[in-house]
């Protein structure tokens, strides 16, 4: 119900706007962490849109999650200047530590892992983001996993 309350105030406030679906998918997902698969219809209805071109400008940015993210997110550049110094290795030892694939979480429910492109730090390669709030570059398998062990020890 709450999500409910929280998504009709966002729709009041923003629908009239020019092009106000990405607005309100933005301020539902800061709000919720997530766009609830629920909330489409209510979008769609207030948008005068149909449920499938709702649904479809959700899954088409990797940006939007459907689902709650976990403890945390962790965010790995994949963009050209990031894979010219190994972010794809990074990639591949940060999924298997977190034992998931991108845009999943991982099975403890404590970090949630997304591929971005660009965090706009190209020249100090790779980068990691984590929770939205810390940029670290340079960013090695070793470097990742005393910032995992970090991150986890955090209650």
């Amino acid at each position: 119900m709450e999500n409910l309350s929280t998504i009709e105030r966002i729709l009041a406030a923003k629908q009239s706007l020019p092009g106000a679906l990405l607005p309100i998918l933005h301020d539902i997902q800061d709000a919720l962490g997530h766009i609830p698969p629920d909330a489409v219809p209510s979008i769609a209805g207030a948008l005068n849109l149909s449920r499938a071109e709702v649904h479809g400008v959700i899954t088409y940015y990797h940006y939007f999650r459907q689902t709650p993210p976990g403890r945390h997110v962790v965010r790995v550049c994949r963009a050209e200047a990031c894979q010219s110094v190994g972010c794809e290795a990074l990639a591949t030892h940060v999924q298997s530590a977190l034992a998931c694939e991108f845009h999943a979480t991982s099975a403890d429910g404590d970090v949630t892992l997304e591929a971005v492109y660009c965090l706009g730090h190209c020249a100090v390669g790779p980068n990691i983001q984590i929770d939205e709030t810390t940029l670290h570059a340079r960013m090695t398998p070793e470097k990742f996993d005393r910032l995992l062990a970090e991150l986890r020890s955090k209650p």
